[in-house]
Parts: structure tokens; sequence; C-alpha cells
């Protein structure tokens, strides 16, 4: 939606006439404004930087700079909006390219396709094809065609970025690699990997050269398909076509987690290696994605080794590092070292992370130690806020399959008494507690069980089935429960209607 243009906004149509199309303010407010200080005249892009911090309305930041004489150069103001959309901002940057339409500022190619981008993602994908079709011919460069081409293929509007690529083509804008990958993308996304390598064909008729996303992607699809010999084919062809400079991070990455899931270990641990060589030691998730492939191929000197580098390179641990190590060791079944890096963490960290204690929790009861996971358990209730669902469903599982379901029960009372109204369920708790109540056949319990579930959720169709199956087990009658689905209307099929007549004839 465009603003209306504000009284402020008016003030300063003399000034924005006289100056320059690339810069509001700039050598026309010079002649009647005093020479600015050096806190002044610092660019506008580091004082729009810090608006997100402060807080405040971007028309009247703006408006300001231009009544302080302050220049608005175009280029801060563009270089803004990509920092906004890098960091998932469209609205602000949105706002940044109404300010500027408003004081006669001229866009260029690829200042509407970012646009044409942040009003897809803002306000929908039929406004930006109503912003596409409202742009001059003159404006409707390969910048802007191939913007709304990303934006059918982040949607998976197959059809509609099917007919556009096409419309590219028949005006010669298909000239590089970029609206390939855009489809490659999507076919992807939408769990078509056999598509892909159809438009590496495509691609090379029209001589173009696969870049490295081509590469990695085609991979990617080969990985999905289970297809190693095409895997080997296109690393092949990438080497042939420019050897390791075609290859990039996401490259090396797809192929380690190939050959990883493959059990080719010693080609992952190669593909690693040349990842790492990569790598951006500025980056922490680049050490994540290392620790976390290195334990998949159960190499635990790696794992450690590369923890050090992420230790030395980043002296202050994050949370996020800390739990990528940890379910890094928990995949190593490493014990242990778990409990030792989750003592550390626990002892320095700033803010008390439920995930940590969490894997830890999973990982004490997958080698049955339920008394250390009830541990860290109530050591994380007197240190954060929650949320403990996730951590008490575990033990509850835990106790259920090892026939404790009066403990588990206890902790079903006390999840209960905290009214927390985030809590999900999973479907393997509650037909694990079900299962407890038709092998005792307590009816009482199953339905006290079930009114509670309520509290979250209405009962579906499966929690009911459980439910009639311990009155089944009981040998009770329920008279009113065909009466409970019909109002919840919950269907009863061939199935349902075999269990019914047994309680409710």
């Amino acid at each position: 939606m465009m603003y209306s243009v504000s009284r402020l906004a008016r003030r300063f149509c003399a000034t924005l006439a006289a100056a320059a199309p690339a810069a509001i303010g700039g050598e026309a407010a010079a002649a009647s404004v005093p020479k600015k200080t050096a806190k002044n005249q610092r660019s506008v892009y580091k004082k729009l930087s810090s608006l997100g911090k402060r807080g405040g309305k971007m028309e009247e930041t703006l408006n300001q700079f231009t009544m302080e004489g302050i220049p608005v150069k175009k280029d801060d103001l563009i270089r803004y909006v990509k920092d906004l959309r890098k960091h998932r901002q469209p609205q602000r940057a949105l706002e940044v390219f109404e300010w500027m339409e408003r004081k006669e500022i001229a866009f260029s190619g690829s200042d509407h396709a970012i646009r044409l981008d942040l009003i897809a993602k803002t306000n929908g994908l039929k406004a930006a094809e109503s912003y596409f079709n409202s742009l001059d011919l003159s404006t409707k460069t390969q910048s802007s065609y191939g913007s709304l081409l990303n934006c059918y293929c982040v949607e998976g509007e197959e059809e509609k970025a099917k007919a556009h690529f096409d419309k590219m083509c028949d005006l010669n804008l298909v000239t590089n690699s970029l609206p390939f990958n855009n489809l490659m993308a999507m076919n992807l996304r939408l769990g078509q990997p056999e598509k892909v390598p159809a438009l590496v064909v495509a691609m090379k008729q029209k001589n173009i050269s696969p870049c490295d996303v081509t590469y990695s992607m085609w991979i990617q699809s080969c990985g999905i398909l289970n297809d190693l010999d095409g895997v080997e084919k296109v690393i092949e062809e990438m080497k042939a076509d420019g050897g390791e400079c075609r290859s990039s991070w996401d490259t090396f990455a797809n192929l380690a987690a190939i050959y990883s899931k493959a059990g080719l270990y010693s080609k992952a641990e190669a593909a690693l290696k040349s990842l790492e060589e990569k790598m951006n030691p500025h980056e922490r998730s680049s050490y994540h994605f290392l620790i976390s492939l290195y334990a998949g191929i159960s190499n635990a000197p790696e794992v450690y080794r590369v923890w050090d580098l992420l230790k030395k390179g980043h002296p202050k641990v994050n949370n996020s590092s800390c739990l990528t190590m940890l379910q890094a060791l928990s995949k190593l079944d490493d014990i242990d070292g778990m409990k030792k890096i989750f003592t550390e963490w626990e002892s320095t960290c700033y803010t008390y992370d439920m995930r940590m204690a969490n894997v830890m929790i999973s990982s004490y009861l997958k080698e049955n130690m339920y008394e250390e996971a009830e541990a860290v358990f109530n050591g994380a209730m007197k240190k954060c806020k929650g949320q403990f669902s996730k951590a008490r469903q575990l033990l509850m599982m835990h106790l259920l399959k090892n026939d404790q379901a009066d403990l588990a029960l206890k902790h079903f009372e006390a999840a209960v008494s905290n009214q927390d109204k985030n809590w999900t369920w999973s479907s393997e708790l509650i037909r694990s507690f079900s299962l407890h109540f038709e092998e005792s056949k307590d009816v009482d319990g199953a339905e006290e069980f079930c009114k509670t579930l309520t509290i979250w959720s209405p009962l579906d169709s499966d929690t009911y089935t459980l439910l009639i199956k311990t009155y089944i087990a009981a040998e009770k009658a329920c008279p009113g429960m065909r009466k409970r689905l019909e109002e919840q209307e919950i269907e009863i099929d061939e199935e349902m209607e075999g269990f019914l007549s047994k309680i409710c004839p």
C-alpha cells in the first residue's frame, strides 16, 4: 500500500526538485545550511542501520535527515534495503522504497527487481504480479522478469513459473544459469528431483554453462534419487569444466551428506576435507555443519578437532554451538563427553536453553540412566521458566516403556497443573498412555486422561479409537459414545463402526 504524501514531505519539495537524482539534500541543502559537523556528515546508511535497534518510523527518520540538510544518497538507501532484506525485514525495506518513490527518485531495473521481491514477501504473489504488470516496458528488464520468476518458484507455482520462463526465453532474457537454478530449486522443494537433469540439458542447449549452484543442485538431485553413478558423473563433468574452482561450499556439503547416507565414509570424509578448505572461518554455522557431518560418519576425533577450532576462532561459545556439539556427541553415544560439555555450558551460560537439557535427557534415557535424566530436568526447572513439555514427554515415554506408569502419570499431573497452553502432545505418547489404560482395563483413567487432553485441543479420531479399545478390553458398555463422536464431527468409518458395535449397540 502506498502512503499519502505527508505535510513534512511536501515541505521539502523545493529542495528535492533541486537535488540530483541520486541524492536528496546534497549541494542544494548546503547552500542554505551551515557546514555540518563530522558527526552530522556520517553516512545515512550508518544512521539507518541503528534505526532497527532504536525503533522508530522510517518516513519520519528519513524526513528528519532531509530537514537537517543531511544528504540522503540513493546508494545508501539501496544498501540499507538490501541489509533489511538479508535480515528478513521486508516490510521496513519496502517502506524505504515507498519513501523513495514519493521523492521521485528514479529506479533502475535491479531496483524494481528488489522491490518486486519485497512486495511478494510482504503482500503476496498477486501484489507482486500487479506491480510487475504496472511497470513500463522499458523497466521490464531481465532483472525484473527474473525476480518474478523467483517469486513463482519460491511459492511453488510450477505452471506460472514455466509459462513465465518460456516468455523470458522468447524475449531472449535467459542468458545465464540463474533462471534455470530457480526452476531446479523449485523442483527440489516440490519433491521432483527427477526434473533437474532435464533442466541441465536444456541449459546446455542454450550454450549456458552450469555454475557452482547448478552443480550443487544437480548433485543433490542425484543423491535424492540414490543415483550414486550420476553423482560421480556430475563430479567428473564439474572437474572437466573448471576443476575445484567450480566447486562451492554447497557442492561439497551435498557430496558429504550423500556419501554419508550411502555409508561411503571415506568419500564423505574426503568431501568434508574439501569443504573445510572452502569454509568461512568467521561463520559459526560452518563449524556446526562440519561437526554434524563428522558425527554422521562416526568420526569422533574429527568432531573434537573441529570443536577445538570453533572455540579457538570464537572464544565466546554460544548456545547454538554447544547444542550442535551435544547433538553430535549424542550420535556418537559419547555420554561422558556430553556431560562435560553440558556441565561447562550450564555453569557459564547467560540464557538457559531447554534444548540443551532435552538433548541430555534424551541421551541419558537412551542409556537407561533415568536418575541422571531426571536430575537434569529438575535442575532445568530451577534455572528457567520452560518450556518443559518435550522434556516431560521424554521422561513419560521412558517410564511407560519400562512399566512405570504411576511415575509417568505423576509427570502428566504436573504438566496439567502447570497449565502450559503451548504444550504439544505427541501421538506416540498418547498411544503409550492409552495402551497402558487398555492393558490395565482402566476405563476411568482413560476417560480422565482424554478429558485432560481436551484442555489443549479436541480429541481426534485416533484418540477416540484408543479410548473405545479400552472400553472393549474392560468389557464395559458406553451407550453415549456414538453421540459424542457425532458432536465432535468424528467420521465413523467401517472400522470405527465395528468398535462401536461392541460398546454401544
